[in-house]
């Protein structure tokens, strides 16, 4: 699946990824009007997130949708949720599932056929949440993370591995040196490298990939480095104060081995005044194509020889 997102990526020279962390308070106030309940609050942030998608869909390779703005409205959420990853598929985006998923082996392979494989079901194998790539953290270790592995080996899906995160604290604990001289960050970096070796594709990249934040250039350039097989899906550009400058070190001489995530940039850029005059969505579309342009001109073309 690393591959068939690198392919949109270069065909489109855009490596967006727009967050779809739907909070319900992101949505303009016409919208909020009236929602007393779950079931409202629900219904109205699937139609934001549709409308979205329409706009983007053909100028945008792949959404992430994180969960945990879905499931604080119950039941109701995750149908807003499960929505969202089948419209999106719909439309052809790649879809990737934010969950963060991980436990001891037998439950984390419970997690792995939710997102990535299908559920037995009697005489019958059923999908639950049809996600293209799902966010794990790997810091339980390899055998949290093997299931994942098979599923996205027979399965044609892709992960993205926690390693180093865009939140201003991560340094707490993957900052820290181990007896080996290796930072934590660095130290699963390679554990990440490992686990993909067997699933490397055209474009040299495996299907197991990492989490490295734009906001920590330093650490990402020495991944990058450490990690020439392991594409990266970068968080914290804008709003978290990442920029195309700092996030470049992210990738390869052809302008790959990244897609870049922007969240409340893009769906409340609504309310920013460069975008005064343009619907929610008409404005998520414009500040795409800025976002576009902002990163191809740090980057480079995408693909280039």
């Amino acid at each position: 699946m690393i591959d068939s997102l690198i392919k949109k990526i270069i065909k489109m020279q855009n490596p967006t990824c727009v967050g779809l962390d739907t909070d319900f308070s992101y949505l303009p106030e016409e919208m909020r009007g009236g929602v007393t309940t779950f079931s409202e609050a629900a219904k109205r942030i699937f139609e934001f997130n549709k409308n979205i998608i329409d706009n983007v869909c053909d100028i945008v390779p792949s959404v992430k949708v994180q969960i945990a703005y879905y499931e604080m409205y119950g039941y109701y959420g995750l149908k807003a949720f499960n929505q969202t990853v089948n419209y999106a598929h719909k439309k052809g985006l790649i879809v990737i599932a934010d969950c963060k998923r991980n436990d001891i082996g037998s439950t984390a392979s419970c997690y792995s056929k939710a997102y990535l494989g299908k559920t037995q079901i009697g005489d019958k194998k059923i999908k639950a949440f049809p996600a293209d790539m799902l966010t794990v953290n790997g810091y339980l270790g390899s055998d949290g993370i093997k299931p994942f592995v098979e599923d996205i080996k027979n399965n044609n899906k892709s992960i993205f591995v926690l390693v180093k995160t865009s939140n201003p604290s991560s340094g707490e604990l993957q900052n820290l040196k181990l007896e080996n001289g290796k930072y934590i960050y660095e130290q699963m970096g390679e554990l990440v490298e490992e686990w993909g070796k067997d699933t490397i594709g055209k474009y040299g990249y495996s299907e197991v990939g990492a989490v490295v934040g734009a906001t920590h250039p330093e650490e990402a350039a020495r991944l990058r480095a450490q990690m020439p097989n392991t594409f990266f899906l970068i968080p914290g550009y804008g709003a978290q104060g990442g920029s195309a400058e700092m996030l470049k070190v992210c990738f390869d001489k052809r302008g790959l081995g990244g897609v870049v995530n922007s969240s409340r940039g893009i769906l409340c850029a609504y309310k920013k005044p460069e975008y005064s005059g343009k619907n929610y969505y008409e404005a998520a579309r414009a500040a795409c194509i800025d976002m576009q342009n902002d990163l191809l001109s740090a980057i480079g073309k995408m693909g280039r020889k």
